[in-house]
């Protein structure tokens, strides 16, 4: 860009001191006709001014936080209030600015902040046309408006900033006079295209290139560059995707004339630039959750998690509002834990089994060993906020009430995450026994005699069955968990103690969301519990994969977590500061060790008997409830079938050294419309094949064999 030097010194006094007396002479006529203004001169260097003007140079407007896969390159979503990606000044156009200051402030090299020369153009232009056909704002006057509005604290503020007064006319040359003692001229200029407004949710050049013309603001035409030029003064009048583009091209050549006149383009230049026409490449950003690309609709549900996740950190604010705040105009770069690969493994599987038009959903959650990270959330959904097609509700109350079914659209987070109570987990809650069993130092080959039928000698007025008479017999740790023996398990939790069993599920991440768990699980009724370990409780998808993922990781629980990194605009990782005053990464896994590692290890030799591996250790007893999940894996694995009284709802949660899958299917809207028999192999196979496929080319890793005296 040709730049004209920019008056010093005493040149620049002489400015500031002529500009004070035409602005005394002609603002009121230039604004409004306020006769007490007549006086006014403009007073440079006054305090309140210069502290105001160092404040403006640092503000930061708003900005759009990018959410990515774990690969840091495909793009989920993005979550903005004003989408805007701040650019320097060397990542523009020559073209770019060369435009803006033709188009906007041709003497901008050349005045200290305030134009007199221009001011006193647009009082002769203005009085002869009865009217104001001139402005008479320079770029840094028109990026003071702009830094103090996005710099207000309160609607107040904001208004103040923008109102069409002679006061705030004056107070913004004051200030503009004031800003450029402190700021050079291309860090005006760098500032000013970052916060302006371009039309079509365009704040800043990054977005107006993006959204205009499909590309970074570097890459821009001369005809591009003064198409976006044009545009600030009024988006809408001169917007180039309305269907009449005639306003637009005349501002468009106005521009490239402008330019012209100032030398930026030679006369050849300009009349060939001026016969193009207006060439779009229209972009539509997304943003929010609603608006992941339409190819990836099932990556909503994560998203969802994602958004629920940030809003319950405080890193982010002390509050829900200031949270969200922070992620639509904080300018985070978010690199989530979603592994595409995984994530289309687990959808093809799940909708292979249920399709979206089923009132049942079936879902499934990835979630990795050791970190806590969730790879992948899929459900047989199709994640949209228009419920006008759906099907009828499943619960008569409701479908009375003529309330819709939540299918096959949704955006309930049916998965986990955020406040849905989940579904009842059945035989699954048995590995919480087992362990407190095994914490509690009981060997795998804790034999007990478990009758067809057993009257509790503790839980009073109680007596559970057994799905199936061949369960009768002399059970220990593996054949009962393998073939899921329920008098086994309520007498081990007899033993060990139910409030036990509850406490150490609750380290393990779960949480009651009904009052009737809430009250089962308090101080004084939880050691009543017995049907606890039965799975009466509800819980999410997402909390049982993270709960065996720990048993996976030896005993080590780490808190269920969608993001891989968390970097602010400055590129430094997001940080907040812990009770004990220890600065921590809001990405970094957030982990600590439960279980006793031989008591995890021997879970999970017992673990293998549901699926049809073989233990370290011991006998699974010759059968079990899930024995073709180890032919499909093809490799070591552990979990645990579970269904629900009349089988309302069926559960599988499986494992392998590196990842651990849980799958349910229910009906949420209705859980008295039991999926049946039929339906519990859904989500075993859905695990078994999810885990083959998910990690298909990878090593095969083995279980460290328990032990001890635990090893039995």
């Amino acid at each position: 860009m040709r730049q004209r030097p920019l008056d010093t010194g005493a040149n620049w006094f002489v400015a500031v001191f002529r500009a004070g007396i035409i602005v005394g002479v002609v603002i009121a006529a230039l604004l409004l006709p306020l006769a007490a203004v007549a006086g006014l001169g403009i007073k440079s260097g006054t305090g309140k001014f210069e502290n105001r003007s160092e404040e403006l140079r640092n503000v930061v407007p708003a900005q759009t936080s990018y959410v990515y896969a774990n690969d840091g390159k495909t793009l989920l979503t993005m979550f903005y209030e004003e989408h805007r990606r701040y650019t320097r000044l060397d990542d523009m156009s020559p073209h770019l600015q060369q435009a803006i200051v033709a188009a906007e402030d041709t003497r901008f090299f050349q005045h200290p902040g305030v134009d007199a020369k221009g001011i006193a153009r647009a009082f002769v232009a203005n009085s002869q046309s009865g009217g104001v056909s001139q402005g008479a704002s320079t770029l840094t006057m028109q990026y003071t408006r702009l830094a103090l509005r996005d710099s207000a604290k309160t609607p107040l503020e904001a208004q103040q900033a923008t109102e069409q007064t002679t006061a705030r006319k004056v107070r913004e040359m004051q200030t503009a006079l004031n800003l450029e003692k402190v700021m050079s001229k291309p860090e005006i200029l760098e500032k000013y295209l970052n916060a302006a407004y371009f039309g079509h949710r365009a704040y800043g050049v990054y977005a107006a290139a993006e959204i205009f013309f499909s590309k970074a603001p570097k890459d821009l035409t001369v005809v591009e560059a003064a198409t976006l030029a044009g545009l600030v003064k009024s988006p809408s009048e001169y917007d180039p995707a309305s269907s009449d583009q005639k306003e637009a091209r005349d501002r468009r050549n106005w521009v490239l004339g402008r330019m012209s006149e100032m030398g930026y383009l030679a006369p050849g230049e300009t009349a060939q630039a001026q016969s193009e026409p207006i060439r779009l490449k229209l972009t539509d950003p997304p943003n929010e959750c609603v608006s992941v690309p339409k190819s990836k609709n099932n990556w909503g549900f994560f998203c969802d998690y994602l958004k629920n996740w940030w809003m319950s950190q405080p890193a982010f604010g002390d509050n829900s509002l200031q949270r969200e705040d922070n992620l639509r105009r904080g300018g985070y770069r978010i690199v989530t834990s979603l592994d595409p690969k995984m994530q289309e493994v687990a959808e093809n599987r799940v909708r292979a089994k249920e399709g979206d038009r089923s009132p049942f959903a079936h879902g499934l959650v990835l979630v990795e060993p050791g970190t806590g990270r969730v790879k992948a959330m899929a459900v047989n959904r199709v994640y949209s906020l228009d419920l006008a097609g759906n099907a009828p509700n499943s619960n008569p109350a409701l479908r009375r009430q003529d309330m819709k079914g939540n299918y096959p659209n949704t955006v309930t987070p049916l998965l986990g995450g955020g406040d849905l109570p989940g579904y009842q987990a059945g035989s699954t809650f048995k590995m919480f026994t087992m362990l407190a069993a095994l914490q509690a130092g009981m060997p795998l080959d804790t034999a007990i005699d478990s009758p067809h039928r057993y009257q509790s000698r503790v839980y009073s007025g109680w007596a559970p069955s057994n799905a199936s008479g061949a369960m009768t017999g002399r059970q220990t740790m593996w054949s009962g968990f393998g073939k899921s023996v329920n008098t086994y398990f309520v007498q081990l939790e007899e033993r060990v103690g139910a409030e036990k069993v509850v406490r150490l599920a609750e380290q393990l991440g779960l949480r009651w969301r009904t009052d009737v768990d809430r009250d089962q699980a308090s101080p004084e009724k939880a050691n009543k519990w017995g049907a606890f370990t039965l799975g009466v409780s509800d819980a999410t998808p997402l909390e049982m994969a993270n709960a065996y993922a720990a048993i996976a990781a030896d005993g080590r629980y780490c808190d269920a977590t969608p993001v891989v990194s968390v970097t602010r605009p400055d590129e430094q990782p997001a940080t907040f500061t812990t009770t004990s005053g220890i600065s921590h990464e809001v990405a970094k896994p957030s982990c600590r060790q439960v279980l006793n590692q031989e008591a995890a290890r021997a879970a999970t030799d017992a673990a293998r008997c549901p699926v049809g591996d073989k233990p370290a250790k011991g006998s699974c007893g010759g059968w079990s409830t899930a024995d073709s999940v180890r032919g499909t894996t093809g490799r070591p694995v552990a979990g645990k079938t579970g269904t629900t009284d009349s089988t309302r709802s069926a559960w599988f949660v499986g494992y392998t050294p590196e990842l651990a899958a849980a799958s349910f299917i229910s009906d949420p809207d209705n859980p008295f419309n039991a999926v049946g028999d039929a339906q519990s192999q859904k989500p075993v196979n859905s695990v078994a094949e999810t885990l083959r496929d998910a990690l298909k080319d990878q090593p095969v890793k083995n279980f460290k064999a328990p032990s001890g005296r635990l090893a039995g």
